[in-house]
């Protein structure tokens, strides 16, 4: 399938998601919110997802360029409509993948591209990169997922303050508040993730998909129900083809090669 806001390349297991749109920073209109859930319907025997942005930026938040009646984000009830109908579904897609997803955040991550990129499973940051909630300047407040995001990542008084006081958070900060997986040196950013992203695709995939799923119901749930979906998760993990082949690499002592079924 072609795109027009974004690139999609595939090697191997993994599929490389980049953000197409470097003279704008990489700001996401709806069309870029539909095709990234496209990419997630679309993935095939993927086995991980790497997203990243072209250029200088990661993603400078939702494009406001055309501020009229006529932009489905501005329009009378524009911005819930683009909310509902574009970019919570590209969130929703990003977090229920049932592969790993890394985003290599390059530069500025701002409104719905700071979701975007925590909206990952593994985040990492460029040092230059920088997340920012800035609703606050125009009197709006953070949507696409931020104020679950940023709450559950980094506690109440951290998200409160990006979010009321509108900070930048640069990527070392981000890194020791938690709420990146890892800051490194800009020119090390692509060859890190890349590294990342092909472990996770060479993994075992259904396991992963198992671990997504009870983490989610950790954070929402309780401990009886934590309990019973590791029991289900354990049990249908341990039918699988990567499991029979875990355990006899262990007993051989040697690495195991997954195959993600």
């Amino acid at each position: 399938m072609s795109y027009e806001t974004i690139r999609v390349e595939r090697d191997g297991p993994l599929t490389l998601l980049t953000l197409d749109r470097p003279e704008r920073l990489n700001a996401m209109p709806p069309q870029m919110a539909d095709e990234i859930g496209q990419v997630f319907y679309d993935l095939g025997d993927s086995r991980a997802v790497l997203i990243t942005g072209e250029g200088k930026g990661f993603c400078s938040g939702a494009d406001l360029s055309a501020r009229s009646d006529d932009n489905p984000l501005m329009g009378k009830g524009g911005s819930h409509e683009a909310l509902i109908n574009h970019y919570n579904p590209a969130i929703s897609h990003i977090i229920r993948a049932d592969v790993p997803v890394i985003c290599a955040v390059n530069g500025p991550a701002a409104g719905v591209g700071c979701s975007l990129a925590l909206a990952a499973d593994f985040t990492m940051a460029a040092r230059s990169a920088y997340f920012l909630q800035a609703f606050v300047n125009i009197g709006l407040v953070p949507d696409g997922g931020s104020t679950w995001l940023l709450a559950r990542a980094i506690g109440r008084p951290r998200a409160t303050r990006m979010m009321m006081l509108g900070e930048k958070i640069g990527g070392e900060q981000a890194e020791e508040w938690g709420l990146v997986y890892k800051c490194v040196d800009d020119e090390l950013l692509m060859d890190e993730a890349r590294a990342l992203a092909a472990k996770l695709a060479n993994g075992p995939t259904l396991a992963y998909a198992a671990m997504k799923r009870n983490i989610a119901t950790a954070l929402d749930g309780n401990l009886q129900q934590v309990l019973l979906a590791e029991a289900e998760a354990q049990h249908k993990a341990g039918a699988s083809v990567d499991a029979r082949e875990g355990g006899k690499a262990f007993l051989e002592k040697r690495k195991a090669e997954f195959k993600g079924v």
